[in-house]
């Protein structure tokens, strides 16, 4: 095997003997010659692909189309029907919720049983210790058994364990999903730092997740590899698949018709259907929480951001946000030294780490920098239309920089500086949706 693979799969393949009943599971034992008291039921057949060092490869399916199969047999705790896996470095795996853990041990107990067993010495995981109570941050819970533990707090957990064990190949399966928002864009900073030297096999339902950290992905469908191609063209294949399966196989014209209709009118701000969206339960309701001034950042410390805003456009800072409004995003900076073409922006993310769209003051100012001066704060206000967020968690990560847009040096960015939850929605699909000026259906004339 080549030494820049991480990961060889030869004709992988799993089954499992299926008995009617606990009878038959006996007959079976005494069975002379070919009878079968039992069905065959292959959860993986003939998989064959390589994944090469520091790959990010996602694995997409249906429940029950061989995803979990295909991970627990190159971690090595199932073992193939046929085939060989091979996998080059140590690898760290976050598959079922809790696996691993002993649940009479206490948190810290299970550091060093579950680093222990991956390889580490006492002497390492002494080392590394309060850097994973840290990261896992669940307070005095790290002393208490596992077994009271919240489904969120056995993720922590065990994201902070694979997190700070060196491993060369990180094997994650939905475990994600049950995170709360401060924590799942912290496991996303680490997965982008992490894909810069490591490989990851990562399984999700959430074609936006993989399309947003994945080169490559896998479409698995009952049991077998259909597709292997770019993030991109696996999702968009495996979503057409999934409305097809619905709704019938499209219309193989469509791609030609599509020119046919473009947009002939302008853009308006006032969507049609909100008043009477807005006094229904597809409201889009959202919740603003305080701005966090801990959360993690990085610069040069030139200048501080004190404080992210949602405000009302009399800049009245507000808790909560009906989607489609005009709102403020006002984020207030300390300056600590002399700065030439200050700039300050923001990115608006949901809770997978993507971005959404943000802005900053370059192109405002581009003509006229704006010269700052040790103790002067300033305020950046962008004032905008708030899209209509499917429910979910989102954040706002701001910064501030001097220089120009390609070239600038980053004095303060703060990620997830506020954080804000959509409650509930009109959007079902897609990372937001945009009022419409208007939506009807016409007859047209003979």
């Amino acid at each position: 095997m080549s030494s820049d693979i991480a990961i060889h799969v030869n004709n992988l393949s799993k089954c499992y003997e299926i008995y009617k009943n606990a009878t038959h599971r006996v007959l079976q034992q005494f069975v002379i010659g070919n009878k079968r008291f039992y069905r065959e039921f292959w959860a993986l057949k003939g998989a064959n692909f390589e994944i090469r060092r520091g790959e990010t490869i996602g694995i997409i399916g249906r429940n029950g189309s061989g995803k979990s199969t295909l991970l627990q047999l190159i971690c090595g705790t199932l073992t193939p029907t046929s085939g060989t896996v091979q996998v080059t470095g140590r690898v760290a795996a976050l598959l079922e919720l809790g696996a691993g853990f002993n649940p009479e041990f206490t948190g810290r107990e299970n550091i060093y049983l579950n680093a222990t067993i991956m390889g580490l010495s006492r002497k390492q995981i002494d080392k590394k210790l309060e850097s994973i109570i840290s990261f896992a941050d669940i307070g005095e819970f790290i002393d208490s058994e596992v077994k009271t533990y919240s489904s969120g707090m056995y993720v922590r957990l065990a994201f902070a364990i694979a997190a700070h064990l060196d491993a060369d190949v990180l094997i994650i399966d939905e475990a994600l999903a049950v995170g709360d928002a401060y924590f799942t864009q912290k496991c996303m900073r680490f997965l982008r730092e992490f894909k810069k030297t490591g490989t990851i096999l990562f399984v999700s339902h959430d074609t936006n997740s993989v399309l947003s950290l994945c080169n490559r992905a896998i479409w698995l469908e009952k049991g077998a590899i259909k597709y292997i191609g770019s993030a991109k063209s696996v999702t968009e294949d495996y979503l057409q698949a999934h409305f097809e399966s619905n709704q019938g196989v499209s219309n193989p014209s469509l791609e030609e018709k599509k020119n046919d209709y473009l947009l002939d009118k302008p853009f308006l701000i006032e969507d049609q259907r909100m008043q009477f969206i807005n006094q229904s339960n597809l409201r889009n309701d959202l919740e603003v929480f305080s701005f966090n001034p801990d959360t993690k950042g990085f610069g040069t410390g030139n200048a501080l951001i004190n404080t992210v805003e949602l405000t009302n456009l009399d800049s009245v800072p507000l808790s909560w946000i009906v989607g489609s409004e005009f709102v403020r995003i006002r984020v207030k900076v300390n300056i600590v030294r002399d700065l030439k073409s200050v700039i300050v922006g923001f990115y608006l993310k949901n809770d997978l780490g993507q971005m959404l769209f943000g802005d900053n003051t370059y192109l405002t100012y581009a003509t006229k920098p704006i010269n700052v001066f040790a103790n002067d704060c300033i305020e950046a206000l962008f004032e905008f239309q708030m899209p209509i967020l499917p429910i979910g968690n989102y954040s706002i990560t701001a910064a501030v920089a001097s220089g120009t847009q390609e070239e600038h040096i980053q004095h303060h960015w703060l990620h997830d500086a506020l954080i804000f939850k959509s409650h509930t929605s009109m959007v079902s699909r897609g990372l937001v949706g945009i009022p419409m000026k208007q939506i009807s259906i016409e007859m047209p004339a003979d």
